[in-house]
């Protein structure tokens, strides 16, 4: 049967890198990602389905699983890119496109050849036992919509089920096309407002909501369901209904500055508030609760190493396969290729690794590769505390560098180095699991899907590192020194790179070269990346579009800054325990915070992320997951003679119309945004034409009542999801874990 064939290769590549690139524009947002091995799954059905009616031959089930198996790498580093590079920035260095798309390459093929050898315990021997919830679905999703296909199962599913109703991809296309014009029209062409706000006066002054309303964020919250949208919400408002109304409240009638923050509270505004001091209280928050969360997981994590180890023992012993379903690639090959990308790791400049760094990476690495497959085949990708991991990661490397006494700016990259390629290993491996738990269902042969997320992975890695810099080049402000760094000169023993120009929209204003100095301490001004003249006087600070201060260029024109909320998390994390220097009272309000709501039972990372993020994020995240409950609550009241358990109407509501039309808003919202940041980037005397005539002439977007006539554009969007989430199928399948096909 036909399987590993080159336009199975090719198509799961591609949409690899697009369902990679827009949970890259997702992790940097909101910290967040969701599963693209369904919505790549339906595509290609689609795709090769279209083929077939065009005169080409249509594809077999295990094509179409091959096409999801290389699609699903680029999730999965893009949250690992996503959750550790920008941290780099954050600590004052400069975000190198080869330091990026190493840490993805080195980090997505390290994770996958070090799950090869668990296949066959965890795949194999515990099929009963490890559930891998998404990989089974998916299983279930493709032999459903290959029925009548070459190689489909001959099963016989009961009437109204999800295969006699047939798999509606168009569901994704039509929200992704809706999610793409939306999102264009909204932030590209300004014919509304995309982030409606209320800043509130006395008795609450300070206080304000805001939304911004765009496809991708509203996809996410029906995505991830009521509960954790609800518990981010929660921590949004208490960030912009209590904190910054007390902050003001208390600091209103001060005559001096208060640090952290520069200028009088008096005279701030929410946002500069935010900035100045509830960012710390977030961080605080996110890091007390990715511990604690990896603590609460702990049990699972020692008891899934001990079996592990004993997983990768019994591995080991098996010489020789039979079965063309049980071929995986070479033992020789892995350990080759293992080695191999260690010695890698060590000859890249841009890493700073040294030989201990690398070891660390070994034992992490291997440590939780093997947690995460395990824990994948236990509570499901959505649920694996990939954060928490790479958490500890950083936390034990930074301990041993402060034991040696390697507390220098440089050792801040090799910790963050080794960090990040673990966080994306881990990730790669949960996900490799999955894929490889739908080819046992499947029929499919492991050594062609291992060949496959290899491909996959190697590509995407290529591909999202430069659109990681890309994304944090179109945000970028050139702030004059003279505002922030006032008569700011370089030390005479600094280390200059450069010659660099300045680039975007203020390239025009600026055409001279200048030497790049990258500053790591606050004296003087905030640590950051500075173009310096020939004389040594600092002219720029370049302000990062991935978690920048400076929002406004000297133009007055505005750009929209990426939160990077976990990658935040990570560079407080290391320069906490290398440094030493945070406004250490703001952040243990944070980690209070977390603790106060873990003893009410409350999870607190999710509350955290929700207080660290503006609540413009949080707002359509919940009115998402809003919808979501309405149409569970639909779903079971017309399923309730069935007498279904919870995980049974919990797998019928993840493969709802939805869902997959969620999936299309996420995609379509997210490449839109990507391409006009990109746009805007290049043409920025056109986005500032539109944006001068939407303030004059369009009263959607200035006028006096244009936050209300904002929503409701979003109030259709939204209304159509209601309306398709509802159409579930009425007659539920139920999972027959041990049917595979021949």
């Amino acid at each position: 049967m036909r399987e590993c064939t080159p336009r199975a290769i090719i198509l799961g590549t591609v949409l690899g890198v697009v369902f990679g690139a827009s949970s890259l524009y997702l992790v940097l947002k909101v910290g967040l990602t969701v599963s693209a091995s369904i919505p790549v799954a339906v595509i290609s059905l689609a795709l090769f389905r279209l083929w077939s009616k065009a005169g080409g031959r249509d594809a077999t089930i295990l094509e179409n699983n091959i096409v999801q198996t290389a699609g699903s790498a680029g999730e999965s580093i893009a949250f690992g890119l996503g959750v550790t590079m920008p941290a780099i920035m954050i600590l004052g260095f400069d975000l190198e496109i080869g330091r990026v798309m190493l840490v993805g390459l080195l980090g997505g093929l390290l994770g996958i050849l070090m799950m090869i050898p668990l296949r066959r315990a965890l795949i194999v021997a515990q099929h009963g036992q490890l559930k891998y919830p998404e990989g089974t679905a998916c299983a279930q999703v493709l032999k459903a919509g290959a029925v009548g296909q070459p190689g489909a199962a001959e099963t016989s599913e009961p009437a109204g089920s999800f295969a006699s109703t047939g798999i509606k991809a168009s569901t994704i296309f039509t929200g992704f096309g809706l999610g793409l014009v939306y999102k264009t029209l909204m932030s590209a062409l300004k014919l509304w407002k995309d982030v409606p706000e209320r800043i509130f006066g006395a008795p609450l002054k300070g206080g304000s909501i805001s939304a911004e309303i765009s496809p991708e964020l509203l996809g996410v919250g029906y995505i991830i369901g009521p509960r954790i949208s609800s518990i981010m919400m929660a921590g949004g408002l208490l960030s912009c209904l209590v904190l910054t109304p007390l902050i003001k409240f208390f600091g209103d009638g001060l005559n001096v500055v208060l640090p952290p923050g520069t200028k009088l509270i008096a005279d701030m505004t929410p946002g500069q508030i935010r900035t100045a001091y509830i960012l710390y209280i977030g961080a605080g928050a996110v890091a007390a609760g990715g511990i604690i969360s990896l603590l609460r997981s702990l049990p699972i994590i020692l008891h899934g190493i001990r079996s592990g180890l004993s997983d990768f023992t019994a591995a080991a012993a098996v010489h020789g396969t039979i079965l063309r379903t049980d071929r995986d690639l070479s033992m020789k090959l892995v350990a080759g290729g293992i080695v191999a990308l260690i010695v890698a790791i060590l000859a890249a400049p841009s890493l700073h690794m040294n030989i201990l760094g690398a070891v660390m990476i070994v034992v992490f690495g291997f440590l939780f590769v093997t947690v995460s497959s395990r824990l994948t085949g236990e509570i499901g990708s959505s649920s694996n505390p990939i954060s928490g991991m790479t958490v500890a990661t950083l936390l034990l490397t930074c301990l041993v560098f402060l034991v040696v006494g390697w507390t220098g700016g440089t050792y801040y990259v090799t910790a963050l180095s080794v960090g990040g390629i673990v966080c994306v290993a881990a990730s790669n491996a949960g996900a490799t699991s999955q894929d490889l738990k739908t080819g046992f269902l499947l029929g499919a042969t492991p050594r062609l899907q291992q060949i496959a997320i290899l491909i996959g992975a190697a590509v995407s890695a290529l591909v999202l590192g430069p659109i990681l810099l890309g994304l944090n080049q179109t945000a970028t402000v050139y702030v004059p020194a003279a505002q922030v760094a006032p008569g700011l000169h370089v030390p005479a023993d600094a280390r200059l790179g450069g010659p660099e120009t300045l680039h975007g929209s203020q390239a025009r204003a600026d055409t001279k070269a200048y030497r790049v100095w990258q500053k790591t301490d606050t004296a003087g001004g905030p640590a950051g990346k500075y173009l310096v003249d020939v004389s040594g006087a600092v002219v720029w600070l370049v302000d990062p579009g991935i978690n920048g201060a400076f929002k406004t260029r000297p133009d007055g024109t505005e750009v929209r800054k990426f939160d990077a909320p976990k990658a935040t998390l990570m560079s407080y994390i290391i320069k906490g325990m290398l440094d030493r220097k945070l406004p250490w009272g703001l952040v243990l309000f944070g980690v209070m915070i977390a603790v106060v709501l873990e003893l009410c039972g409350v999870s607190s990372l999710a509350f955290a992320v929700g207080a660290y993020l503006p609540i413009a994020s949080s707002a359509p995240i919940f009115v998402g997951g809003l919808v979501r409950w309405l149409v569970d609550q639909r779903m079971r009241h017309s399923l309730r003679e069935h007498k279904l358990d919870e995980a049974t109407l919990a797998a019928e509501s993840d493969k709802s119309p939805g869902v997959l039309l969620a999936s299309g808003y996420i995609a379509g919202g997210a490449i839109a945004g990507i391409l006009i940041a990109f746009v805007a980037g290049v043409l920025g005397d056109l986005d500032a034409r539109i944006t001068s005539w939407a303030e004059a002439s369009n009263p959607f977007f200035a006028g006096p009542n244009a936050d209300w006539l904002a929503l409701i554009p979003f109030v259709a969007l939204t209304g159509f999801l209601y309306l398709t989430g509802r159409q579930a199928p009425q007659t539920p399948i139920r999972a027959r874990e041990d049917a595979r096909a021949p």
